[in-house]
């Protein structure tokens, strides 16, 4: 992994970049306690100081309000556990899986669905660990795709990318691979050409799935980042997740959009927040979200149109948020899962 990049880690490296006071610093310390805490550089030089609705600082600065955790909030919110064979590796989707290398992240995310996992200097998968679930890939003749995730992939240094790479692209059967990252927007400092050469691939199709959720978010730094992988042939989607208070509009939405099209970024999944403990605030009912989604539709390009997707609770994958998808229930609202069994669902 990367030792050199500069990261806010602590409420102390908050206050000293000035980001929050000394009264915020007391408030939050609790938060501290439980949640890792992690801004880059280039994501703190982007933010307004002091603005309680910078849609940046919402994302990534502790807020008190993470430690309020509602019943139907759970630790593992999508169902990961239940669906890992072996230490690193996630298998819920019969043609594909998560490879999950390191738990570290550039940036952490308030609303992260990981959250009681991440920023575990631990968490990455030692020599053995990586060669058991490697080997578990090798040994599933069905799986045509590895999604690499974590943890930001995008974190490990490129020789060490490289070689997963490569490993992978000798299995016959794996004919995709896919990294999902914020690191082009974060921390764009890393994607040296080192890192490009690792990821402009002729054994195996390399995609890359890049996470922002605000149109600020896509500063100089990231255009260039960004640029640098396209230039190199690098497929380039895009994941965001509505969230209250950073793109519950449908004018920042568009500009989101648009500017992934304009970047050469393919707009692909808009996720409904999942049940991570202390995240209730960023949630917005699923008829706002599908009302936003109607209003974008309206107003932009079939190119710059994401699909609008919920992760089932429990592990039972993803459902596109269409009217027909969603019923009400007398309690919660009634999801169907690709299989077609309904499950509740309550935000």
């Amino acid at each position: 992994m990367h030792r050199a990049m500069k990261i806010l880690r602590t409420l102390d490296d908050l206050a000293r970049a000035g980001l929050i006071d000394g009264q915020e610093r007391a408030r939050l310390a609790p938060v501290a306690q439980h949640y890792a805490i992690g801004v880059t550089a280039t994501m703190a030089g982007l933010m307004v100081p002091g603005a309680a609705d910078d849609p940046l600082a919402r994302q990534f600065l502790p807020d008190s309000r993470e430690l309020v955790q509602v019943p139907q909030e759970l630790q593992d919110p999508i169902g990961d556990d239940a669906h890992s064979p072996v230490k690193g590796v996630v298998h819920r989707h019969a043609d594909r899986v998560l490879l999950k290398m390191l738990l570290t992240c550039p940036v952490y995310c308030r609303f992260c669905f990981r959250r009681e996992s991440v920023g575990q200097a631990a968490g990455a998968l030692n020599a053995a660990e990586l060669d058991a679930a490697l080997g578990y890939i090798a040994g599933h003749p069905e799986i045509w795709e590895v999604i690499l995730t974590g943890g930001d992939p995008l974190m490990l240094s490129a020789r060490r990318l490289a070689d997963v790479l490569t490993r992978l692209a000798a299995m016959a059967h794996v004919k995709v691979v896919r990294l999902h990252s914020r690191v082009p927007v974060v921390a764009p400092g890393l994607i040296t050409p080192a890192m490009v050469t690792a990821l402009r691939r002729k054994d195996v199709a390399v995609y890359i799935a890049i996470h922002a959720n605000h149109p600020r978010e896509l500063g100089a730094e990231a255009q260039r980042a960004v640029a640098a992988l396209a230039d190199a042939g690098v497929p380039l989607v895009s994941q965001s997740v509505l969230l209250r208070g950073v793109n519950d509009d449908v004018d920042v939405l568009a500009a989101l959009m648009r500017r992934f099209v304009e970047l050469r970024i393919k707009p692909y999944y808009l996720h409904h927040p999942d049940l991570a403990p202390g995240t209730g605030h960023f949630r917005l009912p699923v008829a706002e979200g599908q009302s936003l989604m109607a209003a974008l539709r309206r107003r932009i390009s079939g190119l710059a149109m994401p699909v609008y997707v919920l992760d089932i609770p429990g592990g039972y994958g993803k459902v596109v948020l269409t009217p027909g998808a969603v019923t009400e229930s007398a309690e919660d609202l009634m999801v169907r899962d690709a299989s077609g069994r309904q499950h509740p669902y309550s935000s």
